[in-house]
């Protein structure tokens, strides 16, 4: 298989770094020298030396900078100081939050040494503003804006991590939400509200990562394509705008497709479609193209195999399924992010990541042929399966 790699724009990358750290929220849950990694995730982006602390001590701050960037984007912090027509004093931002100047002054200050907000001092007083980074991601009205997925990582992701160590033990699913792990969307849709907040953050995924997933390959000769499990439309959205010659039927379960009609304004593209049904189930739509974004890392083999298989039957000649998720190294060892990813499945889903042969070992018996993989550099990695080879596909 051929591996193409690439470049992540570096302050998404460090907001990554600290995402990943609500996916460790127990730390006890850890041998020390796992706690210790992230120190070092952390540190090469700050270029600041090597600290001489404790190991102990660093470990006991990783769970904490999750929650301050938590609690900055709900507060609507950078939202405010985005408004505001020039820098804040904590005392002004308290009050137009509705929150204690002694709080509000310390979230900012943590915002700081984070990188996430910066300081100047004028007449005595210090007044904050975002950053580059702070603004392009954490600001609502930024095309790039990843505030729902970070609310989604708190509300549900951060219980179930509390549960690690045991997942780790049992290698069996926790059940935070008293649902098993093969009905985990029953948790992820536990009420409308949440609904739509996961489909937000699955579009603010896409804002950043789509185009990078879409362009590893040259998929200009599918014109029919169906993005499976496609949630909001957002993948589909990215898709239309890259390749304006294809139509995407987005399909899903009919309460996502509700939601996605009443809540998402981009449906007026008349190139997306929505189909509703359960993709173990119900008939697919007719494709030359089957998209499965961030679907398979859910389920077990079994489940994979069984996906694979109905969408190879259902396939026009000729047709290929494209499968986008973050892949392990062949030895499993890495990258961290994919590492921390499986333990997030393991800890919410029966599913997992997996390295590019072992997506090769389902792929192959569900009748795809020339299956090829590439990196893209940034969050998640692309792989490409034919049925047969189209005219002009590279």
């Amino acid at each position: 298989m051929h591996v193409v790699a690439g470049a992540e724009r570096p302050s998404f990358s460090r907001l990554s770094h600290i995402i990943l750290c609500a996916w460790t929220t127990v730390c006890s849950s850890l041998r020390p020298s796992v706690d210790t990694w992230f120190f070092h995730i952390l540190a090469p982006v700050d270029n600041a030396p090597v600290s001489t602390e404790p190991q102990a001590t660093l470990a006991h701050r990783w769970p904490l900078v999750s929650k301050v960037l938590f609690a900055a984007c709900e507060l609507g912090v950078f939202d405010l100081l985005s408004e505001a027509p020039e820098p804040l004093g904590s005392a002004a931002v308290a009050v137009r939050l509705g929150t204690s100047s002694h709080g509000t002054r310390l979230l900012l200050d943590t915002c700081v040494s984070l990188k996430l907000l910066q300081v100047e001092t004028s007449r005595g007083k210090a007044l904050y503003q975002n950053t580059e980074l702070s603004s392009t991601y954490l600001v609502r009205a930024s095309p790039k804006y990843q505030g729902n997925m970070l609310l989604y990582l708190a509300r549900t992701t951060y219980l179930c991590w509390g549960h690690l160590a045991q997942a780790v033990s049992w290698n069996q699913y926790q059940e935070v939400f008293g649902v098993p792990s093969n009905e985990l969307f029953t948790a992820i849709y536990r009420s409308e509200g949440e609904r739509v907040q996961f489909m937000r953050g699955l579009q603010d995924v896409w804002s950043v990562s789509g185009r990078a997933v879409l362009e590893a390959f040259d998929l200009s000769p599918f014109r029919l394509i169906c993005d499976v499990g496609g949630c909001s439309g957002a993948l589909a959205k990215e898709c239309t705008a890259l390749y304006p010659g294809c139509r995407v039927t987005v399909f899903d379960t009919p309460d996502v497709v509700r939601a996605a009609k009443e809540h998402f304004s981009f449906l007026e593209d008349d190139r997306i479609r929505f189909w509703e049904g359960d993709f173990f189930k119900d008939p697919l739509p007719e494709a030359e193209l089957y998209v499965l974004a961030r679907v398979l890392h859910d389920w077990s083999d079994a489940r994979c195999a069984r996906l694979l298989a109905r969408i190879r039957r259902a396939c026009k000649p000729g047709g290929a399924v494209l499968v986008i998720e973050s892949l392990l190294d062949a030895d499993g060892r890495g990258p961290l992010t994919t590492q921390l990813y499986s333990l997030n499945m393991l800890v919410q889903t029966e599913g997992r990541e997996r390295t590019p042969a072992q997506y090769l070992a389902l792929l192959g018996p569900a009748g795809f042929r020339d299956v090829q993989y590439r990196r893209t550099g940034g969050l998640y990695d692309v792989i490409l399966g034919r049925t047969g080879l189209p005219a002009g596909c590279s």
